[in-house]
């Protein structure tokens, strides 16, 4: 995409919202909510378009072509998603750049939401609505309360370092006794391990927080593995907390986001620990890999024939393309409009086979069995060691 070059003014300029998809209806119907409130907020733009990366419609290109049809010229487009991870660093920017280039209209693409004080305002207001509110000896109820962060999980570091700030910030500024951060998949720890781990810290109350901006079938099964740990620790008490949603916190950062695209400001991502620009310890291997899309095969797939999306289907949820990282057998050369361009396949994620993750479709029941397997042999370990030393200080026999 292009940065830096004269645009036309804003009459001939239009807004697109570039969305992921879903399967579930109620996470469409959501985003739709979201794309009017920006739609009312934005003004100044001669149009405006929301399109979704997979699974849904209108796709990208369609959303695109309805802006051209309505006469625009230029577009501006903001990533709907929540941080700077695959879809907002390639597959979004170089399925835009493809359309760019085939269509000869100029595309300026901004930053995804990112985590600044708006976002923590959202994600801390649905904390204290989960907890009752500020009511008495709320203080209280936040000390003995251990707060689980859940983020999306996403093969870049970075990406997933965000999701532990967050969970920082609100610890800290909330009063949670302890907190833990989890993904719902591609890394690691998984949501399930994650509460075992808090359980086992004694804590009586605990928190789930799902760091998601809509409902789906992942935020299901992230509710299901705490339901299935509620059943399983009866003694502790499992309060779910609400994702995002369209709070007016929510609509006002996309705003801004848009608005530093018109101000000259729309390459504003965080590039100093981008895997992809920089040598990144344990990611090596993808520094300088090219922009590129992997979603174009299921681009407009899972909708119905009058554009509603269908019931989600677990077995063709693109999350578990990640966990056998490498799986595509095609690999393409392009280049970042926003300043990031390197030449791409689509690298393995290094820890594939972490014990704690990060294979998204295993069950709950899988993922206990592996969390003992590895307790238990840590335990095993340090009885044995400790076997050992009591052994070496008991007195010699005569």
């Amino acid at each position: 995409m292009s940065a830096g070059r004269a645009l036309p003014d804003n009459s001939q300029r239009g807004l697109l919202l570039c969305g992921h998809g879903s399967r579930s209806p109620s996470a469409i119907a959501e985003f739709a909510e979201l794309a009017r409130a920006i739609e009312v907020g934005s003004g100044g733009y001669k149009a405006f378009a929301h399109g979704f990366l997979e699974f849904a419609r209108p796709t990208l290109s369609e959303a695109l072509d309805s802006l051209r049809a309505r006469g625009v010229k230029a577009v501006d487009a903001i990533p709907g998603m929540l941080l700077a991870a695959g879809h907002a660093k390639n597959d979004i920017p170089a399925l835009l750049r493809n359309y760019e280039l085939g269509h000869g209209i100029e595309i300026r693409y901004g930053r995804p939401l990112g985590l600044d004080a708006r976002m923590l305002a959202a994600a801390a207001r649905r904390v204290r609505e989960a907890l009752g509110g500020e009511v008495e000896g709320f203080q209280s109820r936040y000390h003995e309360t251990l707060l689980v962060v859940v983020g999306r999980g996403s093969s870049d570091p970075d990406a997933n370092s965000e999701v532990s700030k967050l969970t920082r910030l609100l610890w800290e500024t909330l009063g949670f006794g302890w907190a833990i951060t989890a993904y719902s998949g591609v890394t690691f720890p998984l949501v399930a391990p994650a509460l075992e781990l808090a359980v086992r810290l004694g804590y009586r109350r605990i928190l789930l927080f799902p760091y998601f901006l809509f409902s789906g079938i992942l935020i299901d099964r992230i509710y299901a593995a705490l339901d299935a740990a509620a059943e399983r620790w009866r003694e502790v008490e499992f309060v779910k907390a609400r994702y995002l949603d369209c709070q007016d916190d929510v609509v006002e950062t996309f705003l801004a986001r848009a608005a530093e695209i018109e101000a000259g400001d729309g390459a504003m991502m965080n590039c100093a620990l981008c895997k992809y620009r920089e040598l990144v310890v344990g990611f090596e291997q993808e520094q300088g890999a090219a922009q590129a899309s992997h979603h174009h095969h299921v681009e407009g797939i899972g909708v119905g024939q009058n554009g509603d999306a269908q019931a989600p289907d677990s077995a063709s949820d693109h999350a578990s393309a990640y966990a056998t990282a490498g799986a595509h057998g095609h690999s393409h050369g392009h280049s970042h409009g926003n300043g990031h361009g390197h030449g791409h396949s689509h690298a393995p994620y290094p820890h594939a086979k972490h014990p704690l993750g990060p294979i998204t479709l295993q069950t709950t029941k899988q993922v206990t069995k592996r969390v003992t397997k590895l307790v238990t042999k840590q335990v095993t370990k340090q009885v044995t060691k400790r076997l050992s030393e009591l052994e070496a200080t008991k007195p010699a026999k005569d």
